[in-house]
């Protein structure tokens, strides 16, 4: 790996790392490239170098999330079933101890509700692989008798990812009045025959 690369590698992941801050702060919209220019010690022409538009800076920092999400818990690598719940619940704890990537993530969820956003297919297809990881995970313990009888694993998938999401709004709003953990892990065992940790 050459020295200019390696540097330009770590000039694009500062890069990154501001505007995951700046949107933290202001949001997508309100944001600007200049600003996040200056956060990251660069001019703004030096951005665009990396980054020609707002757009494609938006989808890195996205993609990094996703990558760092992926590769702390593996979400994808475990057999659907129960480890993928404790992996789900794994990360759940991971982000209340990073309260600014669930700043960053959730205004810019909110934001990416119009269809026009930059950000709006990448939501779309995160919330739709989010769900069906999940459902595959309680079809599988459907056919093992550890899913309750009744529930039904794509309404659950829903459901859960939706609680996820929602509790953590909650949380930002009233961190000292909201467990995030805490609740999932109680939804997730309602619909459990056996734990979903072992005692």
């Amino acid at each position: 790996m050459s020295e200019g690369y390696l540097k330009g590698r770590i000039r694009r992941d500062d890069i990154v790392s501001a505007a995951a801050v700046v949107y933290g702060e202001a949001g997508y919209h309100a944001s600007s490239l200049r600003e996040i220019a200056k956060r990251a010690g660069i001019t703004h022409a030096g951005l665009l170098y990396h980054f020609p538009t707002k757009e494609a800076l938006l989808a890195a920092v996205l993609e990094r999330r996703d990558a760092e999400d992926a590769a702390r818990e593996q979400l994808t690598a475990a057999p659907p079933g129960l480890e993928v719940l404790r992996r789900f619940i794994a990360l759940a704890e991971h982000n209340v101890r990073h309260r600014g990537i669930v700043e960053v993530y959730s205004r810019l969820a909110a934001e990416a509700i119009s269809e026009d956003h930059p950000a709006h297919a990448y939501f779309a297809r995160h919330y739709r692989e989010a769900r069906e990881t999940i459902a595959q995970s309680f079809h599988a313990l459907a056919e093992t008798g550890e899913l309750r009888p009744g529930v039904d694993p794509d309404l659950a998938a829903l459901t859960f990812i939706a609680l996820m999401d929602g509790l953590q709004v909650q949380w930002l709003t009233t961190p000292t009045q909201v467990d995030p953990v805490g609740s999932l892990r109680l939804s997730l065992q309602t619909l459990l025959t056996v734990p979903l940790f072992p005692k």
